[in-house]
């Protein structure tokens, strides 16, 4: 299928199969903040990363179909590489043609009516640190496209599949929250260093005061 007609068939579909999957392994999805997306707009939702399952179960999770930013090794997960596939711009690191082309699609995800989905650590927390420093790219698509940022935070999925563990994993409830979001209308590129501070304090300081509760 064409996108964004693909997205939007699927989108109810990955939510229907994780839906089932996990309560199934004791890891239901608890979600907050879905009002925080009008009807008729598109976002930009940047979340915090701490686990591979941040991907396959925030996807079927923001309200709407979306894609992310994911890298190509991703895609060759067993089962799970399907919503890679599927729902995410794949890019090779590696490649410098192959990251200038991701943010030419990020905006045509975006002139779709599709959300975006980024992680602006660019990978895995493996430090002590809520969160670690984030990279740019997220906040120059916002600038650029004009589209507001919705935060999202991830809880527990660091503890179900935590990132320094090899074969090894815990059933826990995950919960997402969404928060307000924050219009970039009238930005320029000039304003993009103050925005990714102004979201990051935002997500850090939420997520150090509820990360404990759970």
């Amino acid at each position: 299928m064409p996108e964004p007609m693909r997205a939007r068939c699927l989108h109810p579909v990955f939510r229907l199969w994780m839906g089932v999957y996990m309560p199934l392994i004791f890891s239901p999805v608890i979600r907050k903040g879905k009002k925080n997306f009008k009807k008729g707009e598109n976002y930009i939702v940047v979340l915090n990363h701490n686990s591979f399952m941040d991907i396959p179960v925030s996807s079927p999770w923001i309200p709407g179909p979306n894609k992310t930013l994911a890298k190509m090794e991703m895609s060759r997960i067993p089962l799970f590489g399907l919503i890679y596939k599927t729902g995410s711009i794949l890019v090779n690191r590696k490649s410098d043609g192959s990251r200038r082309d991701s943010f030419a699609k990020m905006q045509e995800t975006l002139d779709m009516g599709i959300h975006l989905c980024l992680y602006p650590e660019g990978t895995r927390n493996k430090t002590e640190q809520p969160m670690q420093s984030f990279f740019d790219g997220a906040f120059v698509t916002a600038v650029k496209s004009q589209k507001p940022l919705i935060p999202g935070l991830i809880f527990n999925t660091g503890r179900v599949l935590p990132a320094k563990k090899a074969f090894w994993a815990r059933p826990l409830p995950i919960h997402i929250h969404f928060l307000e979001p924050i219009p970039t209308a009238g930005m320029t590129l000039n304003d993009v260093p103050a925005l990714k501070d102004r979201v990051r304090t935002l997500m850090e300081t939420y997520y150090t005061s509820r990360n404990n509760k759970a």
